[in-house]
């Protein structure tokens, strides 16, 4: 990290059981920052121990001995507007929660570095929708730092692969089974560009879904065992042992065939012998569900032109379970690649961030260069798939050549030491993305049932602008009421139930108005996953504009608490 000059930002994979971090050393490789304890990931767990907040192994284990005052699997509520954890009579939204699991990673990477850390890009699942990338990018401010992207995880596992071989075409499967969350997208990696096909999965199917099928499993053995017909998970004490056995057990069958597994409760201890067949006997459909939702996603993409992929690669440490690779080769007659499981996500955030940072430098001295704005030649840049930006920026190639070895050389790097060519290193990044859930609105059918229309649907190539037109139902109509929804369907028009409002817009239309009047609805989806709608009528061209900034974040003073509580507070 050798010039002071070039913003460094950092890659967080904010995982639902283990969060890590990453950055681009001064090789231009990506690498994991270790923790306190010296380990690459740490658990995604927080303990609430009186006044101070302990985040990691500690909190982990402590859940044995304070089941009321630990918090797991926080990412599962991300978005969830009800979400409320209750300690020592303040309460916390799932973003502050998370903040402090970030700080963490952030104060301990700060500390193996001996620098400070300000900006970040996090990961999160492909399939979250606005309301949990809205909270996933608060988590981050409330800790204090600047984030630049909320990047999905697979997207960042297909960066960090590509760049291991970055002059090869491939279309991949990436396969991306975590402690909470499961992602299938397929990924067309290209030396100039990444571009996501399509994307599926469940953010409430993981790792931890194999473990409580364990504990289950254990319940069921102790009444057995004992006769006794007591549900011993009403037992925090009990429920939380038995939590940290199972995972423990099935880390363990991934080498083993057979482990003991002890319980207790009230006093009265028994054993069990837990099998891997056993075992993925009792966790088979859990394991066919992500067989369903990859075919799922393959006629998506068959759709789209892609009939076939060149690899599979494994992301995600339950990938780790042979089960796993077993039945992916029984379907798909593709041995999968095993790439880094653990660390492939924070690593292509990282690599991602890198870009980001590189890009920023090379947009300032074009501009400077062509006397123009910074903003002017991002725009024109943003506008275009080119590889080649120097005629986008109508700059000579000798120009372009001058800044990008100016800036080479003041990121220190060579390019015999570089890892891949300078050219493409100050070539701004180019990752197409796609939407990962449809977005529409409500309209009324001629029999007045309401139904949504979808004006962007799942898997769209970002960034999508998109207009339909609409018409008023009645005469003398004074305003429109435009429910916007979002869903997982792929079809044009769905029943209402199926979708979530995220936001409301009302248009205020002129007076004497006949029924029928066009109403003009855009929706404009950005790179990130951001969504603007704008709404015009045609009489008099009043339009409304609407930023989706969804209610179901923390927001206010709830925010601004949350941001004063975490400002000097150190993590444990």
């Amino acid at each position: 990290m050798a010039n002071k000059t070039i913003k460094k930002i950092f890659g967080i994979d904010l995982g639902t059981t283990y969060s890590s971090i990453a950055y681009v050393d001064e090789f231009g490789k990506p690498v994991i920052i270790p923790n306190m304890e010296g380990q690459t990931v740490t658990p995604s767990v927080v303990f609430f121990d009186g006044n101070d907040i302990v985040v990691g192994d500690v909190a982990k284990e402590s859940a044995k001995l304070y089941p009321d005052e630990v918090v797991s699997f926080i990412k599962r509520s991300m978005g969830e507007p009800n979400y409320l954890y209750e300690h020592n009579s303040k309460t916390y939204r799932a973003e502050e929660i998370s903040s402090y699991i970030i700080k963490k990673v952030i104060q301990d990477a700060e500390h193996h570095l001996a620098d400070k850390i300000t900006d970040v890009v996090i990961t999160c699942p492909a399939y979250f929708g606005i309301n949990e990338r809205e909270a996933t990018k608060l988590a981050g401010e409330i800790a204090g730092y600047k984030v630049h992207q909320i990047l999905n995880e697979p997207t960042a596992a297909a960066i960090a692969y590509g760049a291991v071989e970055p002059d090869k075409e491939k279309v991949v499967l990436v396969y991306d089974l975590g402690g909470g969350t499961f992602d299938i997208t397929m990924i067309h990696i290209q030396p100039e560009s990444i571009e996501v096909i399509c994307t599926g999965g469940d953010h409430n199917l993981g790792g931890k879904d194999w473990d409580d099928r364990i504990v289950t499993y254990l319940v069921q053995e102790y009444q057995n065992q004992t006769g006794s017909q007591e549900d011993i998970l009403e037992d925090p004490d009990t429920w939380q042992d038995l939590q940290l056995s199972s995972e423990k057990a099935k880390k363990m069958l991934t080498q083993r065939d057979k482990v003991p597994v002890y319980v207790t409760y009230s006093g009265e201890r028994i054993k069990v012998d837990l099998t891997r067949e056993k075992f993925e006997e009792i966790t088979q459909d859990l394991l066919e569900r992500t067989i369903t939702f990859t075919h799922n996603m393959l006629q998506e993409a068959d759709k789209k032109g892609y009939d076939h992929f060149d690899e599979i690669v494994f992301v995600g440490g339950s990938t780790r379970m042979p089960q796993v690779k077993k039945r992916i080769v029984e379907e798909f007659k593709v041995d999968p690649r095993v790439f880094e499981p653990d660390e492939a996500v924070s690593k292509g955030a990282a690599i991602y961030g890198w870009k980001l940072a590189i890009n920023d430098a090379l947009i300032q001295r074009i501009a400077a260069k062509k006397q123009k704005t910074y903003e002017a030649i991002q725009e024109l840049i943003e506008q275009t798939d080119a590889v080649d930006i120097s005629k986008v920026v109508e700059l000579s190639e000798s120009d372009m050549k001058a800044i990008q070895n100016e800036l080479a050389e003041e990121i220190n790097y060579t390019l015999s030491a570089a890892p891949i060519h300078m050219k493409k290193a100050t070539t701004p990044v180019k990752v197409r993305d796609v939407s990962s859930k449809s977005f529409g609105v409500v309209v009324k059918k001629p029999n007045q049932e309401e139904i949504v229309y979808n004006l962007i649907l799942r898997n769209t190539t970002l960034p999508v602008d998109t207009s339909k037109t609409f018409y008023t139902g009645v005469a003398n109509q004074e305003t429109v009421l435009i429910r916007i929804m979002e869903n997982e369907s792929s079809a044009l028009t769905i029943p209402t139930e199926v979708s979530i409002e995220i936001g409301t817009a009302i248009l205020d239309l002129p007076n004497g108005l006949p029924s029928d009047l066009p109403i003009e609805i855009n929706f404009k989806l950005n790179r990130e996953g951001r969504l603007s709608i704008s709404a015009v009528e045609t009489k008099e061209n009043r339009s409304v504009i609407v930023n989706i900034q969804t209610t179901s974040v923390i927001q206010g003073k709830d925010l601004e608490d949350a941001k004063e509580r975490v400002r000097d507070l150190f993590i444990r």
